[in-house]
């Protein structure tokens, strides 16, 4: 009873994705982002190894971010990157929450009296 046999045929997932979770986390983010005239558009591309969604100022550029989910990463320096326009990783993490800081700082405003 302590061998545990594989079922013929199971291998791992053809495309990584993200849930539903982590997508309405991002498109709510991209929402305000768009709300705010900072965005226009956006791409998603979902892969053996990695889905990315990607932010454009202009559709005709480069995009301005790319959050990335890598789950062969998840033990070592987290599954989570945040790329910046010329490619840098400008973030890395465990959890998408903390990653998506840096972009959501850029909506708080400064009320004056």
């Amino acid at each position: 009873m302590s061998i545990v046999t594989p079922f013929p045929g199971v291998t791992k997932p053809l495309q990584v994705g993200f849930d539903r979770l982590e997508l309405m986390r991002i498109l709510d983010l991209y929402g305000r982002m768009v709300a705010a005239g900072h965005w226009r558009d956006y791409a998603i591309d979902l892969g053996r190894d990695a889905a990315s969604f990607a932010a454009f100022r202009r559709a005709a550029e480069h995009p301005e971010y790319r959050i990335e989910k890598r789950p062969a990463l998840r033990q070592r320096q987290g599954m989570w990157a945040l790329i910046g326009e010329g490619g840098m990783v400008l973030k890395r993490g465990h959890e998408l929450v903390p990653l998506l800081a840096p972009i959501e700082r850029r909506l708080l405003k400064l009320v004056g009296e």
